[in-house]
């Protein structure tokens, strides 16, 4: 049976709630890790077949320390990724065996004047370390900078995980 992991970074819980239903999906062909990206490192990728990764678009891009602080800042409850994030977790992945195939995705305002992903930002670092992409990265909408998601996304998030294992599976003849 496949092997999926799926490691998300979330300030304010909807990109967990993308992460949750990406992994639902997965799992009806995988067998499925979900873990937050603070608590992903290190993690052997041995037995790994399908890694997905997930986190917000902060400032046209994956996060770093100084864009985590500021939407901590605007946090009105528990912020859910307090350390590293996925930006810092993907530098420091282990890519000797870079078998695992990969799909990316975040969570963002859908603007016209808004361009940016952490999506794909995230894949491209991947497909850099030598991973072969599952999937093209894929975004996930809210309404504002703390959410909340926008209606049927955590539908389109299940299906599209559904759609990567059957993919994989129907691809490598995983039983």
């Amino acid at each position: 049976m496949t092997r999926a992991l799926v490691v998300y970074e979330s300030m304010f819980g909807n990109t967990r709630l993308i992460a949750r239903a990406v992994a639902e999906g997965l799992s009806t062909s995988a067998a499925v890790d979900l873990v937050e990206v603070g608590a992903a490192a290190p993690l052997p990728l041995d037995d790994v077949d399908l890694l997905v990764v997930g986190a917000p678009t902060h400032a046209f891009g994956m996060s770093r320390p100084s864009t985590r602080e500021s939407a901590s800042d605007q946090a009105v409850g528990e912020v859910v990724s307090t350390g590293i994030g996925l930006r810092e977790w993907l530098d420091g992945l282990d890519n000797r065996h870079p078998t695992a195939r990969v799909a990316a995705f975040d969570t963002r305002m859908k603007a016209a004047l808004l361009s940016g992903s952490a999506a794909r930002r995230a894949l491209s670092e991947l497909r850099r370390l030598g991973f072969q992409a599952a999937a093209r990265p894929e975004s996930f909408g809210v309404t504002g900078t703390r959410g909340p998601l926008r209606d049927g996304e955590i539908d389109r998030a299940r299906q599209w995980g559904v759609r990567i294992a059957a993919e994989h599976a129907a691809r490598y003849h995983v039983t």
